[in-house]
């Protein structure tokens, strides 16, 4: 079985002028903003709250991924031409990459061979300028504050040591998260620690993905928390009279973008924060605006479900006021090898039952948490070319002694017309599988309570472990009465616990919160466990390095 190639997929591409795409679902061309012929945004006028009621919405997550991922977002494209192709409306909505992992360890993020959103080039580059607003709405804050301190006249009398805002940029840099900046005299501020966050951790990228509308959004952007005065005065953005300009910048940022598949189906892609350091889902905005449009929608969590489906159903439903009518788990016989012990370069590529056995308890405590959501899920078993019959069978046997359907996803080959089964059994499930979502917590109760159910129900933890400086920071929290916010934990997708090299089903083990930090515009406390980063490093050998431009502008190496 050979890949398709890119003279292949283009050949096949029923690329359409978005004006076209936009007639599919309802949206008069005129009211759409261009960005080219192939990408435009949709007016927020779009939503339609009665028509999202009668909307299905299906979510679409994973085991814990290897290295490289499991082709969540293909799978995403390849259900949603899939539905399509068997006459359901549908629109994936789905976030827009950041280029830390396209320069990174897993280039392209716009998902893959025939189950592709385009112009691919463009969402995994600069896309409608979504990220370059984020960061520079971000940074605005940043200059504000120090200009504050720095200001003679008007000083709020910050104390700089209490600063907990950073700046942010779009990219894997290490060297950037401790440095000082300030230095060189009087004339270029105040010297101080500072840091910088990637882009989709900003909390900037987190309001924005939960913001109802621009009135809401800039009160969210208002609320952010800065520091303290040297009298203990909680200080925030609104403080520095920060929150117009912060949205002045994000005007045209909160309009989600419309695209397309391959298979010229609508695509919507807004939004970017990653899962395993921020809420990893995309836009609750672009999210209503797809259910308004469509009948079906398909979404992505990012991640394993420990992680970005954990804080869809804490963070975004409870905000969003959602619920999700079906819920796919995506699984690959290479993640299930890995999982098994296969973590020697290469060795989770071929085919192995043994590891697909030993590793097949993480695929059944993904499944068992779903339960727990009042969710019956439908595997995804995402094919690749060295999958041994024999071990496809065997997890098709061992999800159907939990009652649970376990189908083949083959959209990377096949497009639509390799996922019609899937899709199939997903509309099927999201009328008649009796799903009930129902949270884990209720976000009335304490912060510990919230983290420590997390914990134990989705990890399987046995106890948590805070740090003294997590308790310290925890009882700030408390004092500036943001305990009653969902909890967004910071934690490696690895592993269900917070070291990375606790592959497969682990049991026996603890949490270590190791500090507290908090999103008061956006909503929510972010518990940082193990040793999570909030900026990203390069790896040995980044995606970078394959990538390049020819003299007619002609890029390789980006999917």
């Amino acid at each position: 079985m050979n890949f398709p190639t890119d003279l292949e997929i283009a050949s096949a591409a029923k690329i359409q002028h978005i004006k076209h795409i936009a007639e599919k679902i309802g949206i008069d061309h005129d009211d759409l903003e261009y960005y080219g012929k192939y990408k435009a945004k949709i007016p927020l006028s779009y939503i339609d709250e009665e028509k999202i009621k009668k909307s299905k919405l299906i979510l679409v997550t994973a085991i814990n991924p290897t290295p490289a991922g499991e082709g969540k977002t293909t799978v995403s494209v390849g259900l949603c031409d899939g539905l399509n192709k068997i006459g359901k409306k549908t629109i994936a909505v789905l976030r827009e990459p950041s280029l830390g992992p396209v320069f990174g360890i897993k280039g392209g993020a716009a998902g893959g061979g025939y189950a592709q959103v385009i112009p691919m080039v463009d969402i995994n580059l600069h896309f409608t300028g979504d990220f370059a607003a984020i960061e520079k709405a971000n940074n605005l804050l940043s200059a504000l504050i120090d200009n504050n301190l720095q200001n003679k006249k008007h000083n709020l009398n910050i104390d700089p040591r209490t600063i907990t805002w950073k700046r942010v940029m779009d990219m894997n840099d290490r060297s950037l998260r401790h440095i000082v900046i300030g230095l060189g005299g009087s004339n270029n501020g105040i010297a101080r620690e500072e840091g910088f966050n990637i882009t989709p951790a900003s909390e900037v990228m987190a309001i924005l993905c939960l913001s109802k509308d621009f009135e809401d959004l800039r009160e969210r952007l208002g609320n952010i928390f800065v520091g303290y005065t040297f009298d203990k005065k909680p200080i925030y953005a609104r403080d520095l009279k920060a929150e117009g300009a912060m949205a002045i910048l994000l005007r045209d940022a909160i309009k989600p973008n419309l695209v397309q598949t391959l298979e010229g189906n609508p695509a919507i892609l807004h939004g970017g924060p990653f899962a395993n350091i921020a809420q990893g889902t995309n836009t609750i905005i672009a999210t209503k605006t797809g259910l308004s449009l469509a009948d079906f929608v398909v979404t992505e969590a990012g991640f394993g479900a420990d992680l970005g489906a954990e804080k869809f159903f804490h963070i975004k439903c409870h905000y969003g006021n959602l619920k999700p009518d079906a819920y796919v788990l995506v699984a690959t016989i290479r993640a299930l090898r890995y999982h098994g012990g296969a973590t020697k370069k290469g060795e989770f590529d071929k085919p192995n039952l043994q590891f697909v056995k030993n590793g097949i308890d993480n695929l059944k405590k993904h499944i068992e948490n779903a339960f727990k959501f009042g969710l019956r899920p439908i595997v995804a078993i995402n094919h690749f070319a060295n999958d041994a019959e024999e071990e496809i069978q065997f997890v098709k046997d061992e999800c159907e002694k939990l009652g649970v359907k376990a189908i083949i996803a083959d959209e990377f080959l096949h497009g639509g017309a390799g996922m019609t089964e899937l899709a199939a059994e997903v509309a099927r499930c999201a009328f008649e599988c009796g799903n009930d979502f129902q949270p884990l917590y209720k976000v009335t109760e304490s912060v510990e309570h919230k983290l420590e159910t997390v914990a134990r129900e989705v990890y399987g933890a046995d106890n948590v472990v805070y740090s003294q400086k997590a308790k310290n920071q925890l009882k700030t929290i408390y004092d500036l009465n943001l305990d009653k916010l969902p909890v967004c934990m910071a934690k490696t997708q690895k592993s269900l616990t917070d070291d990375e090299t606790k592959i497969g089903r682990p049991s026996n083990f603890k949490i270590t919160v190791r500090e507290f930090e908090f999103a008061a515009g956006a909503g929510f406390i972010i518990p940082i466990l193990g040793d999570m980063m909030r900026m990203p490093g390069l790896p040995n050998v980044p995606a970078a390095e394959g990538m390049s431009i020819d003299k007619n502008g002609v890029i390789t190496g980006l999917s």
